[in-house]
């Protein structure tokens, strides 16, 4: 089944805080919290020098309990070989990937049959 996906205008960092129970600031966007310590993912300013994600997120039309959803946008972007983090969200997943593969990630999406949304120019 096609979906249709927006690229986040945002970059993003993905932290990974060792002996953190919750971040010291509430700049985040997702919390996963496990044994081995807490993942942050959060906006990244622009003066940040760090690993920058970019995220593709779909509309919120496919209900929570359909099956295959994430795997059909996760599949094609494995598939060509870019690394994806994921966080799921009630509405949707945000499908993270290295920033500078945005291009190869959509280039792969839109073959697997999904529809890519630009975000609007800034400026």
């Amino acid at each position: 089944m096609s979906q249709r996906l927006h690229i986040v205008p945002s970059q993003f960092v993905v932290e990974h805080q060792a002996d953190a129970v919750f971040p010291e600031d509430d700049e985040w966007i997702a919390l996963v919290r496990a044994p081995e310590g807490l993942t942050v993912v959060r906006e990244v300013p622009p003066f940040v020098e760090a690993a920058r994600w970019a995220g593709f997120y779909g509309d919120p039309a496919d209900p929570l309990d359909r099956t295959g959803a994430l795997a059909e946008v996760v599949g094609p972007i494995s598939g060509a070989g870019i690394p994806v983090f994921v966080a799921s969200t009630f509405h949707g997943d945000l499908v993270l990937v290295p920033e500078t593969k945005v291009p190869d990630a959509a280039a792969a999406l839109k073959e697997a049959g999904h529809e890519v949304v630009q975000p609007p120019a800034r400026g």
